[in-house]
């Protein structure tokens, strides 16, 4: 799988690039035909604790799967986006599987 992470308005560790990473490629236990991820990581300008965005988009065989997710960490936006991407395998692979 090819992950590509962009980052706007900061620039990430690579602690946080690789913490990114290790999450994303985990995906592939879940779904094996993933073909690559995108993650946008934004810093959100507004005076809210939870200014820090995760967005992934993945590409799979025929369709696209997006999840955003906001929070006060990098680290917890992306869990979360990654939670929901599960949930959209799943659903992915039960339609797929219909005759």
């Amino acid at each position: 799988m090819n992950i590509k992470i962009n980052s706007l308005r900061f620039t990430p560790t690579k602690q946080l690039e690789s913490f990114v990473e290790s999450k994303v490629k985990k995906l592939n236990l879940f779904f094996d035909e993933i073909i690559g991820a995108e993650v946008f990581l934004k810093l959100e300008n507004t005076q809210n604790l939870k200014n820090k965005v995760t967005e992934i988009r993945l590409e799979i065989p025929g369709s696209e799967l997006f999840a955003k997710k906001q929070s006060k960490s990098f680290e917890e936006s992306t869990d979360n986006a990654i939670d929901a991407l599960k949930k959209q395998i799943t659903k992915f692979k039960k339609k797929r599987k219909r005759p």
